[in-house]
């Protein structure tokens, strides 16, 4: 028998080995993608000084610019050219859904989920941004130390079915990328969008299914088991569903792509029988196509 101690220990070890490796999947993944130049300066504003901006949450009083705060009752800080790399901020669901392979050659959705986020982080870090989560548990910090952060977070699984994004810490202007496979309750995920695009926040929605969630190739008895084991459905005529299911979920997209273009951002569908390279290429791209 095992006991709670010792259960606890093999999850623990479990987890101590997928984050290395999910972070050496990473790397490799992201060193086949060519890191452009992508310069930030913007004309007629020198190469140092570059704006003043009101103080915020994760600022040192030593960079307060005292002179330009003096005249008025705010506080601000003079910021440098070379201080400008975006924020982005990052939401990737590990619910229970994501643990979802329909073969074993394939890979869950939520290690697809994982994989492309993390390249695409290591991609932007090295490119001089700063790259978090949404909400407060990781702020957007750049260097080898916050990738090491990231993959370590991005390891651990959620309990629920399907997890929520996390609206809270949003910064004003940030970039953020979304990735989920979205068959949950949408409702939380367009709060968070519209929060996010209320603060100026642009970015990309990236879904993630696995093949036979867009074919629905079943036939006959068959029963439908959530990945957590919380929900659950039997048919005699799976194949009756087959229509009505490929509709709701054709209109799922439909909402997803209307919701993007409503707010700025970008949208894909990613299946994990497709290249891991091809979604960390349009997420680089997006992103750095809606750069500044």
């Amino acid at each position: 028998m095992i006991t709670p101690v010792a259960q606890l220990r093999q999850s623990a070890q479990q987890e101590a080995t997928r984050f290395p490796a999910l972070l050496a999947r990473a790397e490799q993944l992201a060193g086949t993608v060519l890191l452009g130049e992508h310069g930030r300066r913007r004309s007629g504003l020198g190469d140092d000084f570059w704006q003043y901006r009101p103080l915020r949450a994760g600022d040192t009083y030593r960079s307060i610019d005292w002179r330009r705060s003096g005249r008025g009752d705010e506080q601000y800080v003079r910021e440098r050219e070379w201080q400008i790399a975006q924020s982005v901020q990052l939401w990737v669901d590990t619910g229970a859904s994501m643990r979802f392979s329909s073969h074993k050659d394939l890979p869950t959705k939520g290690d697809r989920a994982r994989l492309v986020a993390l390249a695409a982080a290591i991609l932007l870090i090295r490119g001089g941004e700063r790259v978090g989560f949404t909400g407060w548990t990781l702020p957007p910090r750049n260097g080898d130390i916050q990738i090491l952060r990231l993959a370590e977070a991005l390891s651990k699984d959620a309990e629920e079915d399907y997890s929520q994004p996390e609206a809270r810490g949003i910064i004003p202007h940030a970039r953020a990328m979304f990735v989920s496979d979205f068959l949950g309750d949408l409702a939380p995920m367009e709060a968070a969008l519209t929060k996010a695009a209320d603060r100026g926040v642009r970015g990309v929605l990236v879904q993630v299914l696995d093949p036979t969630e867009e074919s629905f190739p079943f036939k006959g008895r068959t029963i439908f088991e959530s990945v957590g084991k919380t929900l659950a459905h039997e048919t005699l005529k799976a194949g009756d569903l087959r229509e009505r299911y490929l509709q709701r979920l054709a209109e799922r997209k439909a909402r997803l792509e209307h919701l993007s273009r409503l707010t700025g951002w970008q949208f894909m569908c990613h299946h994990t029988s497709d290249s891991a390279q091809n979604a960390l290429l349009w997420v680089y791209r997006a992103m750095d196509g809606g750069h500044g």
